[in-house]
């Protein structure tokens, strides 16, 4: 088994068991987990969770979910399947690729996907097996939108965060299988280029695009010291669990 590590994600709240050396989750599947729109009894799919970071988000803070996470590497997998028991929160962890989904899987229908698929196109694998699948795409971000796509019930919502810079292939694979889209930029200081996007879709939908102002994160003008400096809404999203708004819940 990989040496493994104890993170505390909600200031503490959730305790996750993490590979010591490899991919970790952070922000990124904090923020996603709080943007999801997910209502209690409804159901919610993650298409690559990892070790379940965004899934445990979500599942500590809305009661009563069904949480479904999927995931290819045997050993996140594991991981997750540990973090939910750890953390008495119910999460069912299937192993498998998503272009190829477990026969259970393929059956099965959502009120909400969410997804953080690979944000790298090339460049230098990393010498960590598991970290370097996590962060570099093998499988096209157009074929994680459509496994996404084809879970969803009509009018259910695909949640997912990505590199700003690809938005561009996010609205391309969406095209008009989904609508009402609502895209929200996170730069990480004022004046700053966003980095990520957030971006929810609603399946089937025809509503016009909504392009949100930025969330930023950090609050000081530049990073001059080793010390936490959150704005107020990235700590009750970061620290608190609190919902990212993205306009959406009444219709989901």
């Amino acid at each position: 088994m990989t040496d493994t590590r104890i993170d505390g994600f909600l200031d503490g709240r959730l305790r996750i068991s993490q590979p010591a050396r490899g991919y970790r989750a952070g922000a990124d599947a904090v923020m996603l987990g709080a943007a999801c729109p997910a209502r209690p009894g409804q159901a919610v799919l993650e298409l690559g969770c990892g070790a379940g970071v965004a899934s445990l988000c979500l599942g500590w803070r809305v009661p009563d979910l069904s949480i479904t996470g999927l995931e290819r590497q045997q050993t996140y997998a594991d991981l997750a399947r540990g973090n939910a028991a750890a953390n008495g929160i119910a999460l069912t962890v299937l192993t498998g690729d998503l272009t190829d989904p477990p026969r259970d899987l393929r059956d099965a229908s959502f009120d909400h996907v969410m997804m953080n698929p690979p944000y790298f196109l090339g460049g230098t694998a990393a010498p960590d097996a598991g970290r370097a699948l996590a962060r570099r795409e093998e499988t096209p971000l157009a074929q994680w939108i459509d496994a996404g796509l084809r879970r969803l019930r009509p009018g259910g919502w695909l949640t997912l965060i990505q590199r700003a810079d690809r938005l561009d292939g996010v609205m391309a694979a969406l095209g008009a299988r989904a609508g009402a889209v609502t895209i929200l930029p996170i730069a990480a200081r004022a004046g700053s280029p966003a980095g990520r996007v957030l971006v929810a879709a609603r399946k089937g939908a025809r509503g016009p695009l909504r392009l949100l102002a930025p969330l930023i994160t950090h609050a000081a003008p530049r990073h001059d010291r080793d010390a936490e400096d959150l704005t107020p809404l990235a700590a009750q999203v970061l620290r608190d669990g609190a919902p990212i708004a993205m306009g959406i819940a009444k219709a989901a």
